[in-house]
């Protein structure tokens, strides 16, 4: 009957002959190094490189990792805040067409340079339709705004108490936009019952075009 065959390896003389060829190396010369010294330097090259590449490249990169991480939650509040105004734009849309529809409306109530004469002829009239006496009408410096001119007119009249409500009322009332300010209530006769009022009547037109262009201009500028 054969006998199994049995390997013997000498670790001891191996490792002696490993050892061997690290003894005397001449760093000078590396190309005549024996094998073994040759492919532990490029191990080790090697793996220096892996570090170096680690620090320099992958720590960035680690870096910029944690920084997008970071805004991860503020961008998923973006998301959702968007994502519910994209699931209500109808509705935006609607209440932005309910809005230019309110300012279209508002404009009309506006009059124009031209129509200024004609609108302060209807604030004398509501008065002197009351049976009120017109003391003071002095309308004063056009006051220029961002959208829209102001002019404000100084007015006093003297009439009977239910009389100076009613044309207070009936300003209020007219077609076009007029605000009574700094109101001034003073008896004028206790016998006859009479009041004086001093107000400043205050009413708006929408700018004409040159107005417009200058207005720009001066942003502008």
């Amino acid at each position: 009957m054969a006998k199994p065959s049995t390997m013997s390896f000498d670790v001891t003389g191996f490792v002696e002959q490993a050892a061997s060829q690290f003894r005397n190396l001449n760093p000078n010369e590396p190309g005549q190094w024996p094998p073994l010294p040759k492919i532990a330097t490029w191990l080790a090259a090697c793996g220096a490189v892996v570090v170096v590449g680690w620090f320099l490249l992958l720590s960035a990169a680690t870096q910029d990792l944690e920084d997008l991480r970071a805004k991860e939650p503020q961008l998923k509040n973006t998301y959702k805040d968007r994502l519910g105004q994209a699931v209500n734009l109808s509705e935006y849309r609607k209440q932005r067409l309910q809005v230019q529809e309110y300012v279209t409306q508002l404009e009309k109530q506006l009059p124009g340079k031209a129509e200024i004469d004609a609108l302060l002829s209807d604030i004398n009239q509501a008065g002197l339709g009351r049976g009120l006496q017109f003391e003071l009408f002095r309308p004063g410096q056009v006051q220029i705004k961002d959208y829209y001119a102001e002019l404000p007119i100084a007015i006093r009249v003297s009439g009977r108490y239910h009389d100076v409500g009613s044309f207070a009322a009936d300003v209020a009332n007219l077609s076009r936009i007029v605000t009574l300010q700094n109101l001034v209530i003073t008896p004028v006769n206790a016998a006859s019952g009479n009041l004086a009022m001093e107000a400043t009547a205050r009413t708006y037109r929408y700018l004409d075009t040159s107005e417009i262009a200058e207005q720009r201009k001066g942003a502008k500028k």
